[in-house]
């Protein structure tokens, strides 16, 4: 029987005792993902003033437009996603594609979201010379304190789908192989 879809641990967490996503119920469109790790996301609210408020005296005070402007582009750093690590790769069809989504309760219970909306885990990111097309869930806490995730936490859904091709995409001669992990599609 060949394979059509499914999940793998990646080496490196081989023997952390990582668990497969899996569907909750009969009728779940998702599988759930878990953290391979332990994990503090901090809270936006907390790095913003811990980074800035000296830095917002000195342009409230003492600077220029420019210096400003400086300013806070060497602090945009600051309000990042963490990359919640999962230990899992997942392998498809290659005219599907692994679609990464919240879970309900993050944003309700734990005031987590994921800042790109969903994830795309494209066909090709699986087996990645990179980083073996380790899946990681971009998250962001926009509570007042910060969120310990611990291993085992499942931390958003994975979704299995199709997806259709443009008129005129016939020649892939013209398209480039993927050459790295997260990230890597090579276009901007």
């Amino acid at each position: 029987m060949s394979r059509k879809r499914g999940f793998e641990i990646i080496t490196a967490y081989k023997d952390q005792n990582i668990h497969l996503p899996k569907r909750s119920t009969k009728h779940s469109a998702g599988y759930d993902f878990e953290a391979a790790e332990d994990i503090v996301l901090p809270s936006i609210w907390k790095m913003l003033f811990k980074h800035t408020a000296v830095k917002m005296h000195q342009w409230i005070y003492t600077g220029t437009k420019e210096e400003v402007a400086e300013s806070i582009k060497k602090e945009e750093h600051v309000l990042v996603p963490i990359l919640v690590p999962t230990g899992i790769k997942a392998y498809m069809q290659e005219d599907e594609y692994l679609q990464l989504t919240n879970r309900s309760s993050n944003p309700l219970k734990h005031f987590l979201v994921l800042p790109n909306g969903v994830g795309i885990v494209d066909s090709d990111y699986y087996g990645n010379t990179q980083n073996e097309g380790h899946i990681y869930f971009q998250l962001l806490n926009f509570g007042l304190y910060d969120k310990t995730i611990k291993k085992g936490d499942r931390i958003g859904q994975g979704i299995f789908l199709s997806f259709l091709k443009a008129d005129g995409e016939e020649d892939l001669s013209q398209m480039k192989d993927r050459m790295g992990g997260f990230g890597s599609s090579g276009v901007r």
